[in-house]
């Protein structure tokens, strides 16, 4: 029963959002001069500071760049649980 509701796209496989984000980082390195590394870096550093501040779903962070013939944007999709109140952890 597994195969068709994969098939129909019931259940997302895992395996196949690593191949994604796998490959969303050879195009951006495609279309930009930035190595895979470095924008994976970036993404954890940005992690990282955000983490300071609220409490975010990192499993479902979308994090690329998009070109076009004039500039190169940097588009974050970051989903928020929460905002922390008081002081951040340093």
């Amino acid at each position: 029963m597994s195969f068709f509701s994969n098939l129909l796209g019931g259940k997302s496989n895992s395996s196949a959002k690593v191949a994604k984000d796998r490959l969303t980082l050879v195009i951006s390195h495609d279309r930009t001069d930035i190595s895979p590394q470095l924008l994976e870096n970036l993404r954890k550093e940005m992690i990282a500071v955000l983490t300071k501040y609220m409490e975010i779903d990192e499993s479902n962070i979308d994090i690329g760049l998009d070109s076009n013939d004039r500039e190169t944007s940097l588009v974050a999709n970051i989903p928020v649980v929460r905002i922390k109140r008081g002081q951040p952890n340093r």
